[in-house]
């Protein structure tokens, strides 16, 4: 559905360009866009690539290992249950540590494995259970204490100082979990599903 909408709107732009007779405008502004979305592409793959590549060392170090030790006592209380040493407690617990990073990308193939580990405590395969809806909840309002991404994009348009942003960063994401945390556990309270 996304798919036409863009296209209608690509369209109809194109289309009252032509009739207002602004055509050398539309064309470029078209190629302007382009090389902006391969400028950002580059730079948002560049960042990636270096932070996955620290996420990989910290993660031979041991590093995200100690801090899933960390947050297990913390994820003790939201997914209750759960064994926090269990294949889907240690992988909750390196995702979390990879999002506090700000690793989203590094995070995601735990996040996979996380809920892989999660369904197979559902009694009906259809449905999510609380813990899994937590999961989702905690992996998407994650509190991030490097926000690489965005720091990254700053970067790129000309931030003087691109990591100016963590205090605001801290504060949002840290309302936006509390008020995820706090939906989920009154919405499970309908429900009876672990």
């Amino acid at each position: 559905m996304m798919n036409f909408i863009w296209a209608g709107i690509m369209l109809l732009s194109i289309l009252l360009g032509i009739l207002t007779g602004r055509s050398a405008e539309v064309s470029s502004a078209v190629f302007e866009g382009a090389k902006n979305a391969i400028e950002l592409c580059l730079t948002l793959l560049a960042s990636m690539c270096l932070w996955s590549g620290l996420m990989r060392i910290a993660e031979k170090a041991g590093i995200t290992r100690v801090m899933g030790r960390i947050f297990r006592p913390f994820l003790r209380l939201l997914f209750p249950g759960l064994e926090p040493s269990s294949k889907a407690g240690s992988a909750i617990s390196m995702n979390v540590a990879a999002n506090v990073l700000g690793l989203g990308n590094a995070a995601t193939p735990l996040g996979i494995k996380a809920m892989k580990e999660l369904h197979k405590f559902s009694s009906d395969p259809a449905a999510a259970t609380n813990n899994m809806i937590m999961f989702v909840v905690i992996n998407t309002a994650s509190v991030q204490i490097l926000p690489t991404t965005i720091a990254a994009m700053r970067a790129q348009y000309g931030a003087a100082s691109p990591m100016d942003i963590m205090p605001a960063v801290l504060l949002a994401s840290a309302v936006s979990l509390a008020a995820g945390i706090i939906a989920v556990r009154i919405l499970s309270l309908r429900r009876k599903r672990p």
